[in-house]
């Protein structure tokens, strides 16, 4: 299993952060890892919203199963391979909000014994959509 999670602190109020997080089609606006994300299932953001976002050439297609504005929302894919569960969660904080995102990948059958290797990579990946977060939020880091 790899796991990365995330702090970002910003001048955004929690409602507008979770409306632009619980979007997944924004996805690539702020993770250099994702080339595209689009929504192909339901109306806009909610449960039963399904995206397809595609991660340097992988399509995995997510399925959105908690929506609870303004504060978290979880979004599951599955294939043969793995299963990706990211968890977006936003608190108020004075004027702004903190940003919190948790994604847990984890291998299938025998390719669980890379599990150490996908780790380190997805610690690197996860460095990288982390800054883009910041970046994007116009926030910082939150240890």
């Amino acid at each position: 299993m790899a796991r990365y999670r995330m702090r970002i602190r910003t001048d955004w109020p929690a409602d507008e952060a979770f409306a632009y997080l619980a979007d997944l089609s924004n996805f690539s606006d702020w993770d250099p890892g994702i080339a595209s994300s689009v929504q192909v299932g339901g109306d806009g953001p909610g449960v039963g919203a399904e995206y397809d976002v595609d991660a340097s050439g992988s399509v995995l297609h997510y399925v959105v199963d908690v929506h609870d504005p303004p504060h978290r929302v979880r979004a599951h894919a599955r294939n043969r391979w793995l299963t990706s569960v990211d968890t977006i969660g936003v608190s108020k904080d004075g004027a702004g909000s903190v940003v919190t995102y948790d994604a847990d990948l984890r291998l299938h059958g025998i390719l669980r014994i890379g599990d150490p290797i996908l780790a380190v990579i997805f610690r690197r990946i996860g460095d990288r959509a982390a800054d883009g977060l910041r970046q994007r939020l116009h926030g910082s880091r939150v240890r």
